[in-house]
């Protein structure tokens, strides 16, 4: 059994004002007893004026809320999975970056978005993250953290279960999904996908959210999840920011597994004529 905790946030456009939210959450969680801590999508910035964004994103090696997430990890003995990060990547595009940080303060696993957000909603909301992000290609496992094997996605891509079935296949014990999600979208689909995923994949499924308005104007669903390989929540944070615990128990995995073995079951399926 691991205790872990996710911190549900606001974040803004200001990197340090964020790091220092991260920093406090690091200590919140270590203190509470928690091996690690799970922070939304974009924790370091949320800000959708591209031009203002710019003068605050930096490369991986040089970004200041990287530095004080690892520093804090280290100093209070906690992993921590940094919900991911607006860097500076190739040209003049960003990337959207995960991290899985130990308990010494070392990145032990990072993953790029892969599936990015262009959409326009019937609320008048338009969102084109690839016109800004550059997208990743890779799917990522990082071992030995303190709940398994554990799968990186991030927000977008729980949309795609053909991700999740290969994280599943090679051995997912837990998938994150750290997520920025609009509230339209939230209420529509948040938990339904997010159980649907658990559910195929028959594994736990972490989602730190960030819930509320924010300083570029936008909205987020908040409720940031727990959900066990059943389909069960066994967190849902709702409108409250700030951090929150649940008990993962990588048994429920093989029992769960073993009552509807459905991914022994799976079989290659040819292309439609």
């Amino acid at each position: 059994m691991a205790r872990i905790a996710i911190y549900q946030a606001r974040s803004g456009i200001d990197p340090a004002a964020n790091a220092a939210g991260l920093v406090k959450a690091v200590e919140h969680a270590a203190s509470e007893g928690a091996e690690m801590l799970f922070t939304p999508e974009m924790s370091g910035l949320l800000d959708s004026d591209r031009g203002r964004a710019k003068q605050s994103v930096r490369p991986e090696a040089e970004d200041p809320v990287l530095a004080a997430v690892s520093r804090a990890a280290m100093d209070n003995r906690i992993w921590v999975q940094l919900g991911s990060l607006a860097l500076q990547g190739s040209a003049d595009r960003f990337v959207n970056r995960a991290f899985v940080i130990d308990s010494a303060g070392e990145i032990r696993g990072r993953y790029d978005k892969i599936h990015l957000f262009d959409v326009d909603l019937p609320t008048g909301e338009s969102w084109r993250e690839s016109a800004v992000y550059e997208g990743g290609q890779q799917a990522v496992i990082v071992p030995g953290t303190p709940v398994g094997r554990m799968g990186l996605t991030v927000c977008y891509d729980v949309r795609f279960p053909a991700l999740f079935e290969r994280l599943s296949e090679a051995g997912a014990e837990v998938i994150c999904v750290p997520a920025a999600f609009t509230v339209p979208t939230g209420k529509a689909h948040w938990e339904i996908l997010l159980r649907a995923r658990a559910i195929e994949a028959g594994l736990f499924i972490i989602a730190a959210a960030q819930g509320g308005a924010h300083e570029d104007g936008r909205q987020t669903y908040g409720h940031s999840l727990v959900v066990d390989p059943w389909g069960d929540v066994l967190l849902d944070a709702g409108s409250e920011n700030g951090v929150h615990f649940a008990e993962i128990d990588l048994a429920r995995i093989a029992e769960v597994r073993a009552r509807v073995p459905a991914l022994n079951h799976r079989k290659p399926i040819a292309p439609v004529d």
